[in-house]
């Protein structure tokens, strides 16, 4: 982080020294080290939230490209089923009934698929723009 060789920081002590004199000098350290050591716990726990965010970004883009391969498979589904419906039967000999039971099991077969669409559009979470609050134990215990 800061790069302080051995003569630098011994010539921070002797000015130090100097200034503060041997009484103060010692608990002017022993502040300064806790002023250090508050500072690294705020930004390592900066860096942990800063992470947080990006794999909830991440996953929120992994679900959303999910969600929609899903749903354009639906889609497609749907699609495959109701061209079952609408191509004329090749069968010239087919009764009306079996063609009235094709139709029904098409028109079966089209609401369960959107039943399906349905349940995944409610099931998927609605993103936003705001960031999620990923704060642990530890962090709420230390300001």
């Amino acid at each position: 982080m800061l790069d302080i060789g051995f003569l630098e920081l011994m010539l921070v002590g002797v000015v130090g020294l100097l200034v503060l004199g041997p009484e103060r000098l010692p608990r002017a350290a022993r502040t300064a080290g806790l002023w250090v050591g508050k500072i690294k716990r705020t930004i390592s726990g900066m860096q942990r939230e800063i992470s947080a965010q990006l794999e909830a970004e991440e996953l929120r883009q992994t679900l959303n490209e999910q969600q929609k391969t899903i749903n354009d498979s639906l889609k497609s589904a749907k699609k495959d089923v109701e061209s079952i419906l609408d191509t004329p039967s090749s069968r010239s000999t087919s009764s009306s009934t079996s063609q009235s039971e094709t139709e029904q099991r098409v028109a079966q077969a089209s609401a369960q698929l959107d039943e399906a669409q349905r349940e995944v559009n409610e099931a998927a979470p609605h993103t936003s723009n705001e960031p999620l609050k990923a704060t642990s134990k530890k962090d709420s215990q230390n300001p």
